[in-house]
């Protein structure tokens, strides 16, 4: 007897994708973001994703709303103001003493029940270690679906789904994910992969001010210590103007040297691709790209990095990028600034000489 021919399953834009939100899904709407607060200090990531939020609001004909979590006599009313400058409607803020730092259990049972009242269509988060622990914590207490290191985000106006597209197999491919048949529909961002939008001064906010029913004694984890990042000996990558960077066509890992050297005469951070770090040549803090950093700084210099789709999703978001390959069809070179083909074993150390000169005679004016 012949095998029975499986069924085709449906395709995103067909049947399945025209589907009505059941009835207790609509009444959510909103697009929400986590402002990460910390000690009294916002993590930018906080204000690119109001700006991205205001995106998709303004798409979707709704509010967006602010997250702010805190303890009382912080920062807690002051940050939600500044959420405004960044395109926020209305601010949801809860201050309490548990929420004095993070930990895993009130920041979730605070962020779930804020969702349970007020009920958000959409939820960013930065994919920071704070976003990524609460965001997979959140998820999991609402059943939702989470879509994590997401590179952009749109409206898909037909089914009102947000369309999540992040790298997948080991950044070979971008997939885009929607979450169908559940509310709020989340995601996390990480940090530089959208633009920092414009302060307004002058916007206001309205302020929704909840209660969060938890003692420290339902609490089992303790804060015994916080170390910031800022005292932290590692690359801080993600928030540098000026980043030079190495890939596999220097050859060997004695070369990096070179790299190190135009780092140091430009004040920059030095970073490099993920075969270098896969070999050993440099650190995981440092590797540049959507698995490792992703970087938006004023200048970004690559020498011998071929610029793969990974590569490219990590550093595109730079205002120059001036390539170095002897390869004149490398992948790099589609998306530079400015591209040089030739050897970096010679082109580097003739910037850095060429920088080293020229910012020297310009620092010896400044001190007279």
């Amino acid at each position: 007897m012949p095998d029975a021919k499986r069924p085709t399953p449906a395709r995103p834009g067909a049947a399945g994708r025209s589907k009505e939100l059941p009835e207790h899904l609509k009444a959510y709407k909103g697009v929400w973001v986590f402002v990460e607060l910390e000690r009294g200090q916002v993590h930018p990531v906080s204000w690119e994703l109001i700006g991205e939020g205001r995106k998709l609001a303004d798409t979707l004909g709704v509010e967006v709303g602010a997250v702010v979590l805190g303890p009382p006599a912080g920062r807690v009313g002051a940050v939600a103001a500044e959420a405004a400058h960044y395109g926020a409607d209305v601010a949801y803020v809860i201050e309490s003493p548990v929420l004095a730092d993070y930990r895993t259990v009130p920041f979730t049972e605070a962020l779930t029940d804020l969702v349970n009242t007020f009920k958000p269509e959409i939820l960013l988060l930065g994919a920071t270690t704070l976003g990524r622990d609460l965001a997979g914590s959140v998820a999991t207490t609402l059943a939702t679906g989470l879509t994590a290191d997401c590179t952009a985000l749109a409206i898909d106006l037909e089914t009102r789904s947000m369309a999540s597209t992040r790298p997948t197999f080991g950044g070979s491919l971008l997939c885009t994910i929607h979450t169908l048949n559940f509310r709020p529909q989340m995601a996390t961002v990480r940090p530089r992969v959208m633009e920092m939008p414009a302060p307004d001064p002058a916007r206001q906010i309205r302020v929704v001010a909840h209660h969060l029913d938890m003692a420290e004694d339902d609490i089992v984890t303790k804060v015994l210590d916080f170390i910031p990042d800022s005292d932290q000996d590692k690359a801080r990558l993600a928030f540098a103007d000026v980043v030079v960077a190495g890939g596999l066509g220097l050859g060997g890992p004695e070369n990096f040297a070179l790299v190190k050297d135009l780092a140091s005469v430009l004040g920059a951070e030095y970073g490099g691709s993920r075969p270098l770090v896969q070999k050993g040549w440099i650190t995981a803090d440092r590797q540049i790209g959507q698995t490792g950093k992703t970087i938006r700084p004023k200048l970004y210099i690559a020498a011998g990095i071929s610029g793969a789709v990974q590569h490219r999703v990590g550093t595109e978001g730079a205002d120059v990028i001036v390539a170095i390959n002897t390869d004149a069809k490398a992948p790099i070179f589609e998306f530079a600034t400015y591209a040089i083909v030739g050897d970096a074993l010679t082109i580097l150390p003739a910037l850095t000489e060429a920088f080293a000169r020229r910012l020297g005679a310009q620092r010896a004016v400044a001190a007279e």
